[in-house]
């Protein structure tokens, strides 16, 4: 079974050709699509470099358009039978693609998060950790769901399920929004614990408060739409 790893990137010249490397050291039949989002540090240059290795294909945006852009670009690339999301950075450790994809492969479902609460992770600011938390409870009871880690990073899903849900996001929006949709279809959602390492703001990291009330106003819209 076929895995495309699909890799949005937006200044991450510290850490892209690690991550790259890390991924590629997993034993996994697997391709490796890394989505540039208009950077303006050396990312382009770095990733100008991996273009060539076999198994990686570097697209290149010509503007910042956002993760949830990035992430769409990167899904209709993907010629994988089975999808995850990597982010850029070092917090993921994609040697938890196997436990990931094993009940995929066993059928047990056809969505799997890696969630960072069930495993025993530390966090770096308390404002996050809260802001999973309730974004988790929220998707609960708006969606009768019993996840404990909404926003993980790691969702892997067979490439189908893209099909049926048809995404719109364009920035960090993306994992409210395809959490909502496959759990209105009736989805389930299967979480296994993963290891995770947060980075702090001086190390670059990204997200903000103001993306937890879009992801909370994502969750709501796409409950009440139809």
């Amino acid at each position: 079974m076929k895995l495309s790893v699909v890799i949005p990137a937006y200044n991450e010249e510290k850490t892209v050709a690690e991550i790259i490397r890390r991924v590629q050291a997993v034993p996994l039949d697997k391709e490796i699509i890394v989505v540039d989002d208009g950077s303006t540090d050396r990312t382009v240059e770095i990733l100008k470099e991996i273009a060539s290795t076999p198994g990686v294909k570097v697209i290149f945006q010509e503007r910042n358009l956002g993760k949830g852009a990035a992430l769409r670009r990167g899904f209709a690339e993907a010629t994988g039978e089975v999808i995850v999301v990597q982010d850029a950075d070092l917090e993921y450790d994609p040697r938890e693609f196997p436990r990931l994809l094993e009940p995929i492969q066993k059928g047990q479902a056809r969505i799997v998060y890696g969630s960072r609460t069930l495993g025993k992770n530390p966090f770096s600011y308390l404002r996050y950790w809260l802001g999973g938390l309730f974004l988790s409870k929220l998707t609960n009871i708006l969606f009768g769901s019993k996840i404990t880690d909404e926003p993980t990073c790691y969702k892997m899903f067979r490439r189908e399920v893209l099909q049926e849900i048809g995404l719109k996001c364009k920035g960090f929006e993306f994992c409210p929004e395809f959490t909502a949709k496959v759990l209105r279809r009736g989805e389930k959602i299967l979480e296994v614990p993963i290891a995770y390492r947060p980075r702090r703001m001086e190390e670059g990291k990204k997200i903000r408060w103001r993306d937890g009330l879009i992801a909370a106003y994502t969750l709501i819209k796409y409950r009440i739409m139809r």
